[in-house]
């Protein structure tokens, strides 16, 4: 970070009553100190456990496993029963999208601070109501007289929330507190789930008035500023609502909202929050200074528009990006990258910002928030680099994209009449997915050329392609389900705990291996969602009829896929040899505390079709422990790597200092991984693609790991102990239990390495956290295979490599590959070679091989390619010789023209007809030449004259070429002195020539 950037604001910070820090920091001392909370960071705004979201849109999305009941009860959040914290929050993509707003008015935000509180299980509406109104009257000293609150009016199906309005009549006159719909008033996790009413408080911000009719009528003068979300009930699958055995507060209040308040600004924009951000921005544009105007009339420039949409995308970008998101073409990815280009067209279009402006602005953003938020200054260097180069790309892109613009506007205005011009939502798609134009540039740039955009097309394709990923997602979440939706969400986990009492399974067997356990007992049959009448899908029995079936039992030796690492499969078979049902497990995952197998219901040759499973009855799991092992061996290699790209790519961490060791460690984060019986990919970040160099040393670290047998040894250990081992890996904003499964490759056991944990020898091992199964020594992956490397995103980076029979295929074809590369390389460079170069670089694409082999066969490729070059050459300069001498011979011979016809086969080239037609002319000064050369191989023949240029005054060359093609699909082209044309088929040889010879 730079120490010369300056943060300044139209107020200093000592003028102000309430900084930005304060206010974050009183609300936060206020439930700490004065109402036994435990302060909770906030997770990154990035989610790394929820596939449903694209970004953290509200503080409450990391407690969910709380409010659902199946929290891991190994987590620390498990204990949790009060806490407080400010959340990073992002509302761009998904069903909470306020991209298309932000810069029209002085409120909308796509990265904002959610400060909240929440009670699980603990207080409720009495105690969570009170501790709001003291907090904003007597902590924040806001006049009372301005506030209202609103609670749930009920509906047919919900009763109306009198516990609340009543409590609130202790603090307030009836006529401000307010009755609402379930639209404002009523929070629902999904359509069936935990869900309560909400009750909250608006704010008036010009007072001495009766504000009641103004509050929810989305007014920048009256506003929302907290919000109470009580989960007291579960919407059952019929519509109705039963009382949860435990209840739950969930608080929300904007920070940008109470920060202008309690500072004196109408907008959120004229905050210390945002107005340093104004000053860099008016630096580094040029721009006349912001001035809060909002609309076309006021701002017909857009210039206070673009202020606020580039402090606010900026905001957005470094939090997204330090939390571990970058710019891609889909997901979370995609959105950035639009934020970004949003961002940069309104700087460079309405501000007059100069390429790079953007990412300069990441050092006010660091200064700004970095103290509350760390990772923002230790990932400065990294944002800085995806922003720039980001920023780039898309100037490169804009152009390209105004060009594409500027046709599809002329084929408009030559096809419609100018009353009925309407620009293709097709075509505003196309510019949208392909070259990143957000749709309100699309929609300027027509306005202003006289049309209208199809918005509804645009949608229309926008939601087809919406469509086509949730299927895809959809379509992978019920790999093996029979097209069953046997996923447990919201209404299934609920139901589990609060209805039929299961408990979670302990799944610590998963790492037993080559034994089945048995005495497991079936605690819920599963058959799908919406496959039963109440449409939650559990029953207390199967049958051979089931089909695909769903089985939770109290404990299980079963993998549940996570952590990048797939699942076992299996049987799971009953304990009483008279019942010949059981079941094929196929999937299995884990939803919070349970494990779901997911099968096929099997009935066993000659056995009775009336075979049951009921509930509580007693079964065996038998895991495919063969399937399992290159699982293993893949997860367990993928450690290794992890470890050998840090060394390699780095500088040794065991040859320096503990400081710089903190400092390098930092620079390649793990961005996902996965393994199966196949392969494994690992996702890294880091901005370069690797050199052959450095990917064969990575290689030979994981090859000698294998061959220096290192034991493979996990450990339990308290959370706090495991973080102080000095060499760990840990994945970037993963959640782990306390305690923690440590695995280790490594000549020591982990208990060793606790012991004294900051020993820099541990550097020289593998140490992460990690909850998968694994080889007990490096040695049964027998092999290592690296395949390929590249880049996936903006500093991402993906390696994928196999181990054990696998990498042994790779290096036996790579080897039989050498072999045939050293039998043609002892070859001269005459035809045979040039055959069998084409073929061997032909067969090379497709090998499944070491990258690092592959670099060396394709630049061994490229030596033998110059060799039969340099022949071909050489050949080719004795063709020409022997060509001209006879072509010579025969002008000499010819005493009754001044043309000459000749026939000489050296192929298609025209390059040595050219030199032929050169060197004659050379030689001979009175006669012109047409030389007709057939391939027999390729069935084509060129037709090339020429003449000295006294001769072609006389014997236009290229209409004598075109003479002797005519009745061929002839096609070339020339000038007088020198023309060439090709011809497919040699049938045409006789033509040509009899054409030539009479022109």
């Amino acid at each position: 970070m730079s120490d010369s950037t300056e943060v300044v604001v139209d107020k200093s910070n000592k003028e102000l009553q309430w900084p930005m820090d304060k206010v974050r920091q009183t609300f936060i001392d206020f439930f700490v100190q004065k109402h036994q909370h435990v302060f909770w960071p906030s997770s990154p705004c990035v989610p790394v456990d929820d596939p449903t979201l694209l970004f953290t849109n509200a503080g409450m999305n990391q407690y969910k496993p709380l409010f659902l009941g199946t929290c891991d009860p190994n987590l620390e959040m498990s204990k949790l029963q009060r806490a407080v914290n400010t959340q990073k929050c992002i509302r761009a993509g998904g069903k909470h999208n306020d991209l298309d707003d932000v810069g029209k008015d002085v409120y909308h935000h796509t990265f904002f601070e959610m400060l909240g509180n929440w009670s699980f299980g603990n207080y409720f509406k009495k105690e969570a109501i009170a501790m709001a109104w003291q907090c904003l009257t007597e902590e924040f000293q806001l006049d009372h007289s301005r506030l209202y609150a609103t609670y749930f009016e009920g509906n047919e199906q919900t009763p109306t929330d009198s516990e609340a309005r009543e409590l609130w009549l202790q603090y307030l006159p009836p006529d401000r507190v307010l009755p609402f719909s379930a639209k404002d008033n009523f929070w629902e996790m999904g359509a069936t789930g935990p869900c309560g009413p909400c009750t909250e408080i608006h704010y008036d911000r010009i007072g001495g008035r009766d504000a009641s009719k103004l509050v929810n009528a989305d007014l920048p003068d009256v506003i929302e500023i907290w919000n109470n979300v009580f989960i007291q009930y579960n919407r059952e699958a019929d519509g109705s609502l039963r009382l949860l055995p435990s209840q739950h507060v969930d608080t929300g209040m904007g920070f940008e909202r109470l920060t202008s308040i309690l500072q004196g600004v109408d907008s959120n924009y004229d905050t210390d929050i945002f107005q340093p951000l104004f000053v860099a921005i008016q630096k580094e544009t040029g721009a006349r200074p912001y001035q809060g105007k909002v609309g076309p009339v006021d701002d017909p420039e857009f210039i206070d528009m673009a202020y606020r949409v580039v402090a606010d995308h900026i905001r957005t970008l470094c939090f997204a990006i330090a939390d571990g998101a970058v710019p891609s073409n889909d997901g979370r990815g995609y959105v950035l990258r639009r934020v970004l280009r949003r961002a940069v067209r309104f700087g460079r279009q309405n501000l007059g910002a100069e390429l790079g402006f953007f990412t300069k602005l990441v050092p006010t953003v660091v200064k700004l928030m970095g103290k509350t938020f760390p990772e923002l200054v230790e990932k400065q260097d990294h944002v800085t680099a995806i922003l720039l180069d980001e920023e780039e790309s898309f100037n490169r892109t804009l152009d390209k994209g105004v060009h594409a613009f500027t046709q599809m506007v002329s084929k408009v205005v030559q096809e419609e009449s100018s009353e009925k011009r309407v620009f293709s939502g097709v075509d505003a798609y196309f510019l949208y997915d392909t070259m990143g134009f957000p749709i309100d540039l699309t929609e300027l740039m027509a306005e202003e050329k006289g049309l209208t955009v199809d918005r509804d097309g645009f949608e229309a394709k926008l939601e087809e392609g919406r469509e086509l990923s949730r299927q895809e997602h959809l379509k992978k979440q019920m790999a093996g389900m029979a097209g069953k939706d046997m996923r447990l969400v919201a209404e299934q986990t609920a139901h589990l705990v609060n209805v039929l009492g299961v408990s979670a399974t302990d799944d610590s067997h998963k790492y037993t291996w080559n034994q089945d356990l048995t005495d497991c007992q079936v605690q819920a049959l599963f058959l799908g969602r919406n496959e039963t009448p109440d449409k939650i899908g559990f029953v207390q029995q199967i049958t051979a009829e089931s089909g695909t079936v769903g089985i939770l039992l109290d404990k299980s030796s079963f993998y549940a896929e996570s952590g990048g690492q797939v699942y076992d499969t299996g049987m799971i078979v009953p304990a009483s040899a008279d019942c010949g049902l059981s079941v094929q497990v196929n999937n299995v995952q884990l939803y919070g505390q349970f494990v779901l197998h997911v099968g096929q219901v099997v009935v066993a040759e000659g056995s009775s079709t009336d075979a049951v499973w009921n509930v509580g009855d007693s079964v065996t799991c038998c895991v495919d422990y063969k399937r399992r092992a290159p699982i293993a061996s893949n997860h367990t290699m993928t450690h290794v790597l992890n470890f050998a790209l840090k060394k390699v790519l780095l500088q040794d961490p065991a040859k320096n200092d503990a400081a710089t060791i903190t400092t390098t460690l930092t620079d390649i984060d793990q961005k996902g991984s996965y393994q199966d019986e196949t392969k494994s990919r690992f996702d890294f970040s880091w901005n370069a693609p690797l050199t052959t160099e450095q990917l064969r040393a990575v290689e030979q670290v994981c090859v000698e790991r294998i061959e220096g047998a290192y034991p493979v040894d996990s450990y339990v250990a308290p959370l706090a102990d495991a973080e102080k081992l000095s060499s760990l890996r840990a994945v970037f904003g993963e959640k782990y239990p306390d305690p923690v499964r440590v695995v280790a490759v490594a000549h020591h056991p982990v208990a060793t390495m606790l012991a004294n944990p900051q020993d820099p020898q541990w550097y020289e091992y593998s140490i992460e956290f990690c909850g998968g199964t694994h080889l007990s020594n490096t040695k049964e992956a027998q092999a290592f295979c690296l395949l390929s490397e590249e880049g996936i995103a903006k500093g991402i980076r993906r390696i994928v490599f196999v181990t054990q029979d696998d990498a042994k295929r790779a290096i036996a074809e790579a080897n039989g590959f050498q072999a045939k590369l050293d039998k043609a390389s002892v070859l001269e460079g005459g035809e045979e070679l040039d055959a069998k170069v084409k073929v061997l670089s032909q067969e090379m694409t497709v090998l499944s091989i070491s990258a690092v082999r592959k670099a060396q066969f394709r630049d061994t490729l490229e030596e033998l390619t110059k060799k039969v070059i340099a022949y071909k050459k050489q050949r080719m300069a004795g063709i020409s010789e022997e060509a001209i001498t006879k072509a010579v011979a025969v002008a000499e011979s010819t005493t009754d023209s001044n043309k000459v016809v000749f026939r000489f086969d050296f192929g298609v080239d025209g390059k040595v007809a050219k030199q032929i037609i050169t060197g004659f002319c050379k030689k001979v000064k009175d006669k012109a030449l047409l030389v007709v050369s057939a391939d027999t191989d390729a069935d084509k023949v060129l037709v090339a004259a020429g003449a000295f240029k006294d001769v072609a005054n006389v014997v236009d060359c290229k209409e004598w070429a075109m003479a002797a093609t005519v009745g061929t699909d002839g096609k070339g082209g020339g000038k007088a002195d020198m023309a060439q044309f090709h011809v497919s088929g040699t049938n045409t040889i006789d033509l040509i020539l009899e054409q030539a010879k009479t022109f």
